[in-house]
């Protein structure tokens, strides 16, 4: 099974969901967010973005040792950065802090700060590989006062899937391959999502 773009992914994945007056559907930056605007859509939810930075091993970047987010959010996984000098994970964090500070300024364009406090949160992305960045949006949403945090891919791993289960409340994955492989195999169209579409989404929103 395959699905024909993230928009028809986000219509089939919120067939999966409901929403509540305090649901809020927030799309992972830069793919999760066509997905989310279809969920928002269809459950007449409002539409943000979570911009989560993972933390990367310097010379095996799909090793993360943390993740950085909104509102000075840091969350580390201090195994595997007890095992860096202070210099790289100072390093590191630097430069994914400087990104996600140039994403927030161009995606909120004056909005206030994201504020989950009280609200049912969508976290929403195109796919779960290893999960590593869904697992530090679970975090910072839960950081920044979301009471209930629901993770919804189209597609997972499900190593990952079973990880996520163990920290959001939900997880709901519609396509589970026994064999994963990488998310873009299960789409026909997987272009790369710009800045200027994940404004779009928001703006029609």
């Amino acid at each position: 099974m395959t699905y024909r773009d993230r928009r028809d992914a986000g219509a089939a994945l919120a067939r999966e969901l409901t929403g509540d007056p305090t649901t809020v559907v927030l799309g992972l930056v830069r793919g999760g967010l066509p997905v989310a605007a279809e969920v928002a859509r269809h459950l007449n939810a409002p539409l943000d973005a979570l911009i989560v930075r993972k933390l990367g091993v310097p010379w095996a970047p799909e090793v993360a040792f943390g993740a950085v987010g909104p509102g000075g959010v840091k969350v580390l996984n201090d195994a595997i950065a007890a095992r860096l000098s202070e210099a790289t994970v100072a390093a590191v964090i630097r430069h994914e802090e400087a990104e996600l500070t140039r994403r927030e300024k161009r995606y909120r364009f004056g909005r206030p700060p994201l504020n989950l406090a009280g609200c049912c949160a969508v976290l929403v992305d195109d796919g779960l590989a290893t999960g590593a960045t869904a697992r530090a949006a679970v975090e910072v949403a839960r950081r920044l006062g979301a009471q209930h945090v629901t993770v919804a891919v189209p597609v997972g791993s499900r190593e990952a899937v079973a990880h996520l289960s163990r920290l959001a409340d939900r997880v709901v994955c519609p396509l589970l391959p026994v064999e994963f492989g990488a998310v873009s195999r299960y789409y026909d169209d997987f272009g790369q999502v710009s800045d200027a579409d994940v404004i779009r989404c928001l703006n029609v929103a």
